[in-house]
């Protein structure tokens, strides 16, 4: 079990490299995480929804995601309201302070049942707590930490973020806190995001040992790679590429942003400047403006409008910008979304960006599949196809989106239902999920910008970015596992 002092202490980092280290032991493993809080989902082959950082993380045990690695997903969506995701089917929508009386029971079965369902197939289950295990206005309905933590009686190790600061501080607060049971199964402290020398710190380690006769197993370097994160906040610490790039992308941070891991294969282009712009800001002069998901479409379409952030994205789409919208910010881009049913909040309908002839309205049903398709690209001036690929990605929405004027668009893909292009102006949207992930599309895409810019075009003949991901996986693996030692935490199961 890994838990930590603080939300981005960096457990879910760290639960994924110790998926890959035992991996590279021989093991069959699997992550887990009871109850996840995120706008960040992965739609599973089944077309079950769980939170994406399980998904990262079966990757790094080399497994596929399945539903039972994240039993329950939340949703939030404004006005202290989430949507309630359990065994990966959308159960309910509640008030915060509702939830625990209206689910816990429930909830904690489905985590029960699927901690047995994991333990038929694997030989180590790494769990992720969530926040901090030592709230204690909270721990009497906490689903996700030491409740967990003593129902397997998983040795456990506490993680804290040394570069926030008062690092021994948070280790022994939240160790007077615990439980006795809960504070016996703390079997290791582990200090991440350490950017000192060692040495330094060793009279703070000796101290903190000898009080709480607990060891220091882990030291960890600051590891600079971006890791696909859970939440939005994780957008405002990454850090700003100072070099000069050939592209600049401006993606719209959206209050209630979702998927934004849609964009990670574009950060990870070494050509490509990704860069996040809150409602409010000046939208610059960018090479193309994104929009992404989001879990409360029209209400950030209010916000966009309000800050005057819609103007801008209009204006720069008359001038010939290329604008892109990914499910949430595929909706946005026509002329309106209406929501009957109250699914978001209160039932109401508001004007969209105009940039696309089509109208949506938020359905009862929601879509969760993976596709499998062909997708077309549009040469610069958008009049004809100039290349056919295989693409593969995923769908999450609530919406359903009606074409007003079908003459004046393109389809992208062989499903029209997943996204068009315009004749007029170039805009697109599209509901897939994942779309940059495939390197050609992800690349021609590009090029369609490094060409207005007079700029030579990149290999197009390139593979998925789940292999780089993976690259990213053993990097992050590398950095973490010289400086942790799991031995005397593991009681080997295959060893006599």
């Amino acid at each position: 079990m890994v838990v930590g002092t603080t939300s981005h202490a960096g457990k879910s980092m760290l639960t994924a490299a110790i998926c890959r280290m035992l991996k590279r032991r021989g093991y069959r493993v699997s992550p887990f995480k009871g109850q996840n809080m995120a706008l960040n989902a992965y739609v599973t082959d089944e077309g079950l929804e769980m939170g994406h950082a399980q998904a990262v993380q079966a990757w790094a045990a080399g497994v596929k995601p399945q539903i039972a690695m994240n039993p329950i997903l939340l949703k939030p969506q404004g006005n202290m309201t989430s949507q309630i995701i359990m065994k990966g089917q959308v159960v309910g929508q509640v008030q915060a302070a509702d939830y625990y009386r209206l689910y816990f029971e429930r909830g904690w079965q489905a985590i029960v049942e699927s901690l047995e369902t994991l333990q038929q197939s694997f030989d180590w289950i790494v769990c992720e707590g969530a926040g901090s295990p030592a709230e204690i206005n909270l721990k009497h309905r906490d689903l996700t930490n030491m409740r967990v933590a003593k129902h397997l009686n998983a040795p456990t190790l506490l993680v804290a973020d040394i570069d926030r600061g008062g690092v021994f501080a948070h280790i022994v607060g939240t160790l007077e806190l615990l439980d006795p049971d809960e504070r016996a199964l703390i079997q290791g402290f582990v200090i991440n995001k350490f950017r000192g020398q060692r040495s330094l710190l060793e009279s703070g380690l000796t101290w903190l040992e000898e009080r709480t006769g607990i060891p220091v197993v882990g030291v960890i370097p600051w590891v600079d790679e971006v890791f696909p994160s859970e939440d939005s906040l994780s957008l405002l610490e990454r850090p700003v590429r100072g070099e000069v790039r050939d592209i600049s992308i401006a993606v719209v941070r959206l209050p209630r942003v979702a998927n934004f891991t849609d964009f990670d294969p574009l950060e990870a282009e070494p050509t490509v400047q990704v860069r996040y712009i809150l409602p409010g800001q000046a939208l610059g002069s960018p090479d193309a403006v994104i929009l992404p998901g989001s879990k409360t479409t029209i209400a950030d379409m209010q916000v966009l409008h309000e800050s005057g952030l819609a103007a801008q994205i209009q204006s720069f789409a008359k001038a010939g910008g290329m604008v892109l919208g990914i499910c949430g910010g595929f909706q946005m881009l026509g002329e309106a979304i209406a929501d009957p049913h109250g699914l978001e909040g209160e039932a109401i309908a508001v004007s969209g960006l105009g940039l696309l002839p089509m109208k949506t309205e938020m359905a009862l049903e929601k879509t969760t599949r993976q596709r499998t398709t062909q997708s077309r690209i549009l040469s610069e001036h958008f009049s004809q196809f100039s290349r056919v690929c295989k693409i593969c990605g995923y769908e999450i929405h609530q919406g359903q989106t009606q074409i007003l004027d079908p003459s004046t668009l393109l389809s992208l893909f062989d499903d029209p239902s997943l996204g068009v292009v315009s004749l007029e102006n170039g805009v697109m949207g599209t509901y897939l999920h994942d779309l940059f992930g495939n390197g050609p599309w992800r690349r021609m895409w590009l090029n369609q910008l490094r060409d207005r810019k007079g700029l030579p075009l990149l290999e197009t003949q390139i593979p998925p970015y789940e292999i780089q991901r993976d690259q990213l996986l053993d990097r992050i693996t590398d950095a973490v596992s010289p400086h942790l030692d799991l031995s005397t935490l593991m009681a080997d199961p295959l060893e006599p």
